[in-house]
């Protein structure tokens, strides 16, 4: 299901009702759909808020061979070395790669010989309190929060093969508020980050320029919207709505690609820099992965391919069954990306069973911190 989302900006919400009522309203339409009742929920999160940085973490191994005790004590140690402020909380803390006995480099070190392992890990944090409200938003609509996703990580689950991972690739998920961005390399997420532009900004730059609400411009962008000028053919034109009694103006298309083609080329900008500050320039050999609704806007690989100076593809959700003209859309990526990050969570959950663990239980401790650690 889903629903228009006033109640957010920029990935966070600032609206506490308003945002109630999308929830509600998306939910009962996927209830309807799925003929099933809803009572829990895994959420994304994103905004200028999230921040992550690379630690490292190093244990002794007991048995002289490395098991799942030894890779969570080493990921925990990790962890505890993080430097993070008592107004944030960790998100995720995702392996990078994993050292046995100074033998970098590996994947999976489950069963190797050795007397140390260390591992490096890439450490997600968000503000304690746009977290909390994300949460008091869902639980008001009736819902339990099973788990908070960034919503880069669940994007790139449902839009990137498992050869653009290890050959390099940036994701870069167009919404509406925010650009969310991924990197992956070696088949390990090497850095992320989220920045304040997106599709609301065109928009906005449309209404402006053409002298119309935001309401039509929106409608413009979609339906004749294009990112580059010289993709322009022929000279269709356009009848925009004035604001107020005024007469209706006629703008070519022209006139709609020069408004929009420097803000696409900031946000690509923006983009480049970030590949740049991380480190991983002349890196990526899958090149760009566009997806998320901005990047429906006719030209955008092009325009990615022509700032970023790398090859690029719009990426459609995949790994999900039925509704496929629905949920094939990029703009359905986080959410069929949270999808998968719940399927996944399901089989780590049994598997855990199987072990003795409790993962579920962890999951809704860590919601009860987020919530009341402090209230």
């Amino acid at each position: 299901g889903s629903s228009p989302s006033p109640g957010l900006r920029k990935g966070v919400v600032v609206e506490i009702e308003s945002t109630v009522e999308s929830i509600k309203k998306a939910v009962e339409e996927a209830e309807l759909m799925a003929a099933v009742q809803i009572n829990s929920v895994y959420t994304g999160i994103a905004g200028s808020h999230i921040a992550a940085e690379n630690c490292k973490g190093v244990v002794p191994l007991k048995k002289l061979e490395v098991t799942r005790e030894d890779i969570q004590r080493a990921i925990e140690s990790a962890r505890t070395l993080a430097v993070i402020p008592h107004d944030r909380r960790i998100l995720h803390v995702l392996p990078r790669e994993f050292t046995v006995d100074g033998q970098e480099g590996i994947r999976e070190p489950l069963g190797l010989s050795g007397n140390r392992l260390e591992v490096n890990v890439h450490v997600i944090t968000g503000a304690v309190t746009s977290a909390q409200n994300i949460i008091k938003c869902v639980n008001r609509a009736g819902l339990d929060v099973v788990d908070i996703v960034l919503q880069p990580l669940a994007s790139s689950e449902a839009v990137l093969s498992v050869e653009e991972r290890d050959l390099g690739v940036v994701m870069i998920d167009l919404g509406g508020g925010t650009t969310d961005l991924a990197i992956f390399l070696d088949g390990s997420i090497r850095h992320s980050a989220v920045l304040p532009i997106g599709g609301q900004n065109l928009t906005k730059d449309l209404a402006i320029g053409l002298l119309t609400t935001q309401v039509e411009a929106e409608k413009i962008k979609l339906q004749h919207g294009i990112a580059l000028t010289g993709l322009v053919q022929g000279h269709e034109t356009v009848e925009v709505p004035s604001v107020g009694d005024r007469p209706a103006r006629t703008f070519s298309r022209r006139d709609v690609a020069e408004i929009l083609e420097p803000r696409v080329a900031e946000i690509f900008e923006l983009v480049r820099r970030e590949i740049a500050r991380a480190g991983y320039e002349g890196m990526l050999g899958a090149g760009v992965v566009i997806t998320g609704g901005t990047s429906l806007l006719e030209g955008m690989p092009d325009a990615a391919e022509q700032v970023l100076n790398l090859p690029a593809r719009r990426g459609a959700p995949s790994g999900v069954g039925g509704l496929r003209d629905i949920v094939s859309n990029p703009m359905h990526a986080t959410g069929v990306g949270l999808l998968l990050h719940a399927r996944h969570h399901a089989e780590e959950m049994a598997t855990a069973g199987l072990r003795g663990g409790r993962p579920l239980s962890k999951a809704f401790d860590r919601m009860k911190t987020w919530m009341f650690e402090f209230f």
